[in-house]
């Protein structure tokens, strides 16, 4: 018969610790206990896969360009955009030189060890101050993300919604308990998230291999961790038009939403009584939306808009531009271009 979940907790942590310390992936971010550096993984790798920032070389360009907090406090906004391109959700990047800007003003450019006063930095919630403490500083200060969550419902067999405040509310109480019972809790925290990334994975786990399999009470791992609430995906169109004037490209920066400062295709005007002619079609996705791309050629009449700027081709290449039409952009100057016999 199984023990009582994760008890004695020091023996569940250093099971874990034990595992982690012969099968631990080798990511750039734990070679260092550079606050800094550890912070910008931790802000790309929300709502972003690991192979994505590691194989596309988001973190190394990153840190390459904004080397440390100081870098990035006096950077343009523009500068910002553009070397985060491609890794999308842009308000990240935004709070990160927010972030940056408030450690030099008020810590003198670098970060605070004590876990309250990370907690207090703008756009620091509860999981990215407890993973800056336990890696940077090895303090014992819980992290609860997806693979934390999948771990700790299956070794305790809970199935009370995980994104419910009771759900939440054990998850953080456990998840403090055995990190606080590690003997070093920076890798007691990587080791519990590589677990929920490799063996206690998403359906059918690994329990023949788990390292914790003897801690853990779950009777049927692949229906935990539940959900109370369903993502719907939306479909969306969007409808953009294409216009070369002179090896110039009419462009949009747009302002007052998620995207702000950054540019692309101006919209289609609405209510044309016939549309142009499609250059290309495209669909992406982003949170809950799958978009439909349609580029148009330009319409007979274009409205006068300050947001609308012809831009070189040449320096369009150093403009921040969302990821998915930066790609339909570069398909159609070329098509264009060919077609036009430039």
């Amino acid at each position: 018969m199984n023990p009582a979940p994760a008890s004695p907790p020091e023996d569940f942590a250093s099971a874990l610790e034990t595992w982690f310390a012969k099968h631990r992936k080798d990511y750039p971010w734990r070679q260092t206990r550079d606050p800094y550096a550890i912070l910008v993984s931790e802000v790309m790798l929300q709502q972003t896969q690991i192979m994505t920032v590691l194989e596309r070389g988001f973190y190394a360009r990153w840190l390459a360009r904004f080397p440390d907090f100081a870098t990035l406090a006096v950077a343009s906004e523009e500068d910002v955009l553009r070397t985060w391109e491609g890794l999308g959700y842009y308000r990240r990047a935004r709070n990160l030189q927010k972030l940056a800007q408030a450690v030099v003003a008020s810590h003198g450019g670098q970060m605070p060890s004590d876990p309250a006063a990370i907690l207090a930095l703008p756009g620091i919630g509860p999981y990215t101050a407890g993973a800056i403490s336990s890696f940077a500083f090895d303090l014992p200060e819980p992290i609860v993300d997806g693979n934390v969550a999948r771990v700790l419902s299956r070794v305790f067999n809970d199935a009370t919604p995980i994104d419910s405040t009771e759900g939440l509310k054990r998850l953080w109480q456990r998840a403090t308990t055995l990190v606080k019972a590690a003997g070093h809790p920076g890798n007691f925290n990587s080791a519990l998230m590589e677990l929920g990334q490799t063996l206690c994975r998403v359906g059918q786990p690994d329990c023949l291999r788990c390292p914790v399999h003897g801690f853990c009470r779950a009777t049927e791992p692949a229906s935990l961790p539940v959900k109370g609430k369903k993502t719907t995906i939306t479909e969306v169109t969007e409808r953009v038009f294409f216009l070369r004037r002179d090896k110039t490209i009419l462009l949009e920066q747009e302002t007052g939403n998620r995207r702000t400062g950054l540019w692309k295709l101006p919209p289609l005007p609405e209510g044309l009584a016939k549309l142009p002619p499609v250059l290309h079609k495209m669909t992406y996705g982003i949170t809950r939306y799958k978009v439909t791309l349609w580029i148009h050629a330009a319409p007979m009449a274009i409205a006068d808009d300050p947001a609308f700027q012809f831009i070189t081709e040449e320096a369009i290449a150093s403009l921040p531009m969302p990821a998915p039409y930066r790609k339909a952009l570069n398909i159609v100057m070329k098509s264009e271009a060919f077609t036009l016999g430039e």
